[in-house]
């Protein structure tokens, strides 16, 4: 293992390679490298690295074994149970109590219909076999990628979710959290340095070097934030009219 870091380090000022795991199908053998890669999101970075790492052991072990640099394990750009359960990228929580009386106020419905609603969409997700059983995750961090120069393609995977609630019977308080297991965000490298990205990221103070989790956080947050908006448009009747008032399907008007 240590010959096989070095390699794969050699190609790297930031990566490090942490473990590689392996899994056995028939007369395959599946090789998951994984690596730490600072504030970068590390694809290319990680594709280099393991490709010395392979080309090594391709060339000391003594049957001079065949490889393909990806095997499709790692998913890159794709949903996987893998990478919700092991992540890949940071894992992170955000989660928020809201007061019963703030919701009905701004949100205007109450805490315990919301509890019954979520049941609800529980049931449905699983019966789905959905990624996320939240609301719309993809639409906050598709958002936000585009903005702060993340690699948008990585959405496919990234908006996996997990959301857990609680009602609170005490007090009709109700806690809401969402649990990003895959999400794959940097402040360094690729389109973080483009003019406008790199000026959206100032923005959030969260440009350069150790930046990332706090970036991460926010990311988490605003899906939490989506999340409360959208369910409580859907339970008080504005989901449609909304789009009807505001969204682009509206006929366009014309001069006479």
């Amino acid at each position: 293992m240590g010959a096989i870091r070095r390699q794969a380090e050699k190609t790297t000022r930031v990566g490090k390679l942490v473990q590689i795991t392996q899994f056995v199908i028939g007369p395959l053998r599946y090789l998951r490298f994984n690596y730490s890669t600072g504030d970068a999101a590390g694809q290319n970075m990680t594709g280099k690295a393991t490709y010395a790492a392979c080309e090594w052991i391709q060339e000391n072990y003594p049957s001079h074994p065949r490889y393909f640099l990806s095997g499709n394990i790692e998913t890159d750009k794709k949903h996987s149970a893998m990478n919700s359960i092991l992540t890949r990228g940071k894992r992170v929580v955000a989660e928020a109590v809201i007061a019963r009386d703030l919701m009905r106020r701004y949100l205007h419905v109450d805490t315990a219909e919301l509890a019954r609603a979520r049941e609800i969409q529980m049931v449905g997700s699983f019966m789905a076999g959905a990624s996320n059983n939240g609301a719309h995750a993809a639409n906050a961090l598709t958002a936000l990628f585009i903005a702060t120069g993340q690699d948008v393609a990585t959405v496919a995977e990234c908006h996996a979710g997990i959301t857990y609630s609680q009602y609170y019977l005490e007090t009709g308080d109700f806690y809401w959290s969402i649990t990003l297991p895959s999400l794959i965000v940097a402040t360094c490298g690729g389109g973080t340095g483009l003019p406008t990205q790199k000026d959206c990221l100032e923005m959030l103070g969260c440009y350069g070097v150790g930046k990332v989790n706090k970036l991460a956080e926010i990311c988490a947050a605003v899906v939490l934030a989506g999340e409360m908006s959208l369910s409580a448009a859907v339970m008080h009747g504005d989901w449609v009219s909304s789009h009807e008032k505001l969204g682009r399907n509206r006929p366009v008007p014309t001069n006479a």
